[in-house]
């Protein structure tokens, strides 16, 4: 029998667990591959339902050496020579596939590490500044859904690339130098602001009427102008209406923000850039390129040499900067602040991201990584801050709070009303987050508040159940005088066992993959198996019951599961509940 306190005391140099098997079988495979003759960079490894990593090298090589992926897979297999002690059990060949299987030495070190490392666990190695920038939306309104995907969408990167050992600082890109934001100051001064309401509601009503008296009454037009201008130049009487409106609006903006457990670590305005004098240096720099050119009083650069059709205006007639233009100084004062740039746009943003990118790249300068997402919907239709008809995060919210307190209530009806209203508060905004980070950025999808919180379904409150489900053993086992301070994990044999400290052990490379790829529904996947993988050993295995030997191993498995369900939905941005 293995005892916790001298075991885990040798668990403090291992490597990270599942990486160091991928390593193993690297090392392996690269072996036997030049033992046959091969040649090859690229290893063809992957995580696989017949195994716990298989290589299809085979068929990377067929063409190249002009053999089948059976052959060439049968020679590489022959010259497989495995060591004892190893993370590698055994290789198999399925086929032209070559698959390799962890060991019982992984698995008993996999169960005891994260009984080490625990909040820890899943956290890598790699270093380096990161500046992601991430919703960013204009401050002339709440925040939609549209921006809220934006939102959970960086916030979850920031947390993943933590996670993953990286320096990350959060930021907010204030749009303050916008003709929105002109229209508000303008709109401030002819209409009430109504102090009943939310600021950045009350902001929105004056902005939607400010508008549809500007369309309809266009003489108003050059008040706006002649406003925009002042703020450019660094009027001070302009400038402190425009920061009174900016800071009013985002201080309700940084409420539906906290609210959704979302924070930023700095606000950057955009104004900083003209008023330091760096947008006219990149003006200069950009205007001595060959390929910009002065059309209609404009400045333009020619951009269809690189793929991109449609010319980037970097200074209107007037003189005046724009967003564009402003946003390059911003990207090139990034450069010196960290070591990457990481950006979350709009599907709308695809052709001024790559505009960007492509004049960055012309100048020399370090260019950002875009991680563009789709939009997501709801049953109602499109949003406009403009039009007036869009809803707003905090309806949003308000409602699947609403749907979450009666599944609860029907769920839990002995519960007390406050117990009710506390549980439905954490699983609506779990549900929220989960349902926006679950798909690929890059696809479109549907927003529906009912299936989000519907404990049944595979989602964020399945998640959270299968954490406080652990808690409640552990809680019920110590009740009963039940530890697992001493076990051994050679014990836990059965299938659904196995599985789950796999699934476990995953969770390093889940966040090593979600961080390279920056693709945060690789983890919230992840999530829900390691929920789905829990449940089915609970169903079939017993914990508490078993006998004495068997018992404690599975306790010490019941909190590896709820550590590590911890840490995937403290990723995901999303309360891990003792009780639900």
């Amino acid at each position: 029998m293995l005892r916790n306190n001298y075991v885990l005391s040798c668990c403090v140099n291992f490597d990270f667990m599942f990486l160091k098997f991928k390593d193993e079988v690297s090392s392996i495979l690269s072996d036997a591959i030049a033992k046959s003759g091969f040649e090859t960079d690229d290893l063809a490894l992957a995580e696989s339902p017949h195994a716990d990593l298989a290589s299809s090298v085979g068929f990377k090589l067929a063409s190249k050496y002009k053999q089948s992926p059976k052959a060439i897979s049968e020679k590489i297999y022959a010259n497989i020579s495995l060591q004892a002690d190893s993370y590698v059990a055994n290789a198999q060949m399925t086929g032209p596939y070559i698959n390799f299987f962890t060991s019982r030495t992984f698995l008993n070190e996999t169960v005891l590490r994260v009984l080490l490392d625990r909040e820890n666990f899943g956290n890598l190695g790699n270093y380096g500044k990161v500046i992601l920038e991430h919703t960013s939306a204009n401050p002339d309104g709440p925040l939609h859904i549209g921006h809220i995907r934006n939102s959970v969408i960086g916030d979850t990167l920031a947390r993943i690339l933590k996670r993953a050992g990286y320096d990350v600082e959060t930021q907010y890109y204030i749009n303050d130098m916008g003709r929105q934001i002109a229209v508000v100051v303008w709109g401030l001064e002819n209409f009430k602001f109504d102090t009943t309401k939310k600021k950045d509601h009350a902001i929105a009503e004056v902005y939607i009427n400010a508008n549809k008296t500007l369309v309809d009454e266009k003489e108003h037009s050059p008040e706006v102008d002649a406003i925009m201008k002042k703020y450019e130049i660094g009027d001070p009487e302009i400038e402190g209406k425009f920061k009174g409106a900016i800071d009013t609006c985002m201080e309700g903006i940084k409420e539906s923000l906290t609210r959704m457990n979302i924070h930023h670590d700095k606000f950057i305005w955009e104004s900083r850039f003209v008023r330091s004098g760096e947008v006219n240096l990149i003006m200069d720099r950009v205007k001595a390129l060959d390929r910009t050119e002065l059309k209609d009083g404009a400045f333009m650069v020619d951009l269809k040499d690189v793929g991109i059709q449609k010319s980037l205006v970097i200074q209107r007639s007037d003189g005046t900067s724009l967003y564009t233009t402003r946003d390059l100084s911003y990207h090139e004062w990034k450069t010196t602040q960290c070591d990457r740039m990481i950006d979350i746009l709009g599907a709308d943003h695809k052709l001024i991201s790559s505009q960007l990118k492509a004049v960055l790249h012309i100048l020399g300068s370090k260019e950002p990584e875009i991680v563009i997402f789709e939009f997501v919907s709801l049953p109602e239709g499109s949003m406009s801050t403009r039009r007036g008809v869009f809803i707003s995060a905090d309806e949003l919210i308000d409602e699947v709070e609403k749907a979450a307190y009666d599944v609860v209530d029907k769920k839990l009806p002995d519960k007390d009303d406050e117990f009710k209203k506390m549980v439905a508060k954490f699983v609506s905004i779990g549900a929220v987050r989960y349902d926006i980070i679950r798909i690929s950025p890059e696809k479109a999808t549907t927003f529906d508040w009912k299936e989000a919180v519907d404990f049944e379904k595979q989602g964020a409150p399945f998640i959270q159940y299968a954490h406080a489900r652990a808690c409640s053993i552990i809680k019920n086992a110590k009740d009963e005088g039940v530890s697992f301070e001493d076990f051994d994990p050679n014990v836990l044999l059965e299938s659904q066992e196995i599985g789950l400290i796999k699934k476990i052990a995953a969770f390093e490379s889940v966040i090593d993959n979600a961080s390279r790829e920056l693709k945060p529904n690789i983890v919230a996947i992840y999530a829900r198996e390691l929920a789905d993988a829990f449940n089915q050993f609970y169903r079939f295995v017993p914990v508490i019951t078993a006998e004495p030997e068997f018992r404690s191993a599975r306790l010490a498995l019941v909190e590896c599961s709820r550590i590590v369900l911890a840490n995937a939905l403290d990723t995901l941005g999303i309360f891990a509940p003792e009780s639900m």
